[in-house]
């Protein structure tokens, strides 16, 4: 039986308040789940030592490179349809609605999985940098924030990650600038990290490979500009905007920032440099971070890397924040398309989606109560599992939706392009499937899963049963969500429909 669509007594209890956002309100959010500070500090000292060395900032450009092109088609899309299921919308317009109610749950897989990661990794440092409380108990108390401030006016949580967000920016920008400026001990090499030799050096199934794989883990967010369409003042040109906009910042911000630590060490002992800075017990890259933070204190002073390390936390919080808003508005989309629940749909008095906010943190916090009765570590298991669960996850969908738009412009003709509605996602799609298997190849590494006796800087695919489990698992999702949903087939029409329409 498929359900009616709301009349409209009914229609503003499961809408989402329209006109709230302006692009840079879009920005502040999607900037905030890449979170670049956090992979600064966290995958370029990596990506430097098991990757391509000096040429990790030319890894980090051309995987934005790579979505810069994916976000031709995907702003083009934007333009035809505004829903706040964004991804699964766009799937479901172009290669049908089953395969886009099963894209939607791997998606939700996805923003839930990074949300947990980020969890466990920003209750380790509380309990790290503050003490008082276990890592369960911090990463609690900022579930219970972030739920609350999900409960309110989106404009509210995007003014929050706006300060958050400037200041990030700016500590970042401000010690980049002051490394080129100096010249470190070797000088400006801009070839060093940007000879396109160099970037593939050691080859895809090799050390470039690895590079390329750690770039594209730390771009994920970014994509999230379509979900917030239906409340932004004018989806048809925000949407788009907020998107180049969002990857140009995202990919200047990663080269450039990469690139002065690249500068301050010196490109040809960076490797070397990287590893001293990094070590810890006389084991290399056990605090990445450090290297961030000793440059930061050469360059500029100490007070920048006291603030770095502060800042790291609330680069953290802003992306709990970001991630909720997205995994809620996803499951509000999929209860207003009854593929599932119809109260998930609802919206409180603020225009937020509260019932699908609720449900979310209900499933994060049911999983955080869970490691830490296990007693299951933070950041080896929480961070690193489900971080690289999530990217391997997102990237899979961005195929999808390549492959989408290109069926759906060919169906739907109008005034874009060629470049925009073929050869764009072309090229996206054979990057994405580029991408998708550096990271697959390289999952071990990403999220700490090699099999017993693997060295995996020098063999791709060796990982344990938990690796094979989590790289398997978008996959089946994809598989079982399709066949739940041609089985049920409830769907309605407002779920991949242009809600503007």
């Amino acid at each position: 039986m498929t359900q009616t669509k709301p009349d409209q007594a009914t229609a503003p209890e499961t809408a989402l308040h329209k006109g709230r956002l302006g692009v840079l309100c879009i920005v502040f959010f999607v900037v905030a789940a890449a979170a670049p500070l956090v992979g600064m500090t966290g995958a370029v000292p990596v990506a430097i030592v098991l990757g391509n060395g000096a040429a990790a900032p030319g890894a980090y450009v051309a995987v934005g490179l790579t979505l810069l092109v994916f976000s031709v088609g995907y702003a083009a899309m934007s333009q035809r349809v505004t829903n706040a299921g964004a991804f699964f919308a766009y799937i479901g317009r172009g290669l049908g609605r089953h395969l886009g109610t099963a894209s939607a749950f791997v998606s939700i897989l996805a923003y839930l999985a990074v949300q947990l990661a980020i969890y466990g990794f920003f209750g380790a440092l509380m309990a790290g940098q503050v003490g008082v409380l276990p890592w369960w108990a911090w990463s609690l108390i900022s579930w219970g924030i972030v739920t609350l401030l999900s409960l309110l006016s989106v404009d509210v949580g995007a003014k929050v990650l706006g300060v958050l967000m400037l200041l990030e920016l700016t500590a970042l920008v401000v010690t980049a600038v002051a490394i080129l400026l100096d010249g470190g001990p070797e000088g400006i090499n801009f070839w060093a990290s940007f000879n396109p030799a160099a970037i593939v050096a050691g080859g895809l199934a090799g050390s470039a490979g690895i590079a390329f794989a750690f770039a594209f883990a730390s771009f994920i967010g970014f994509e999230a500009t379509a979900i917030y369409g239906e409340e932004s003042k004018d989806p048809k040109t925000v949407v788009p905007r907020a998107t180049y906009l969002a990857v140009v910042v995202i990919t200047v911000l990663f080269g450039l920032t990469a690139f002065a630590m690249v500068t301050g060490m010196g490109a040809s002992t960076v490797v070397e440099k990287t590893v001293e800075l990094s070590t810890v017990a006389g084991v290399p890259l056990a605090d990445p971070a450090a290297v961030l933070f000793a440059l930061a204190t050469q360059y500029v002073g100490p007070w920048m890397a006291t603030l770095m390390g502060i800042l790291v936390l609330s680069s953290l919080f802003a992306g709990l924040l970001a991630f909720q808003n997205a995994a809620s508005r996803y499951l509000f989309a999929l209860g207003r398309g009854g593929a599932l629940p119809g109260p998930l749909s609802t919206v409180n008095g603020r225009g937020a989606p509260s019932t699908a906010s609720l449900v979310t943190s209900v499933i994060t916090g049911v999983v955080l109560v869970v490691f830490a009765v296990f007693q299951l570590d933070p950041v080896l298991n929480l961070f690193y599992w489900f971080s690289g669960l999530s990217v391997i996850a997102i990237v899979l969908i961005e195929i999808l939706v390549s492959i989408a738009i290109i069926a759906y412009f060919r169906r739907n003709k109008g005034t874009e392009n060629i470049f925009q509605t073929v050869i764009a996602p072309v090229l996206a799609t054979f990057g994405l499937l580029l991408g998708e298997y550096l990271l697959m190849s390289h999952f071990g590494l990403l999220a700490g899963t090699v099999a017993d006796g693997v060295d995996p800087t020098t063999t791709s695919w060796g990982l344990s049963t938990i690796g094979w489990v989590l790289v398997a698992l978008p996959f089946a999702l994809l598989i079982g969500g399709y066949i739940f949903s041609r089985l049920r087939n409830h769907e309605n029409d407002d779920l991949v429909r242009d809600v503007l329409s």
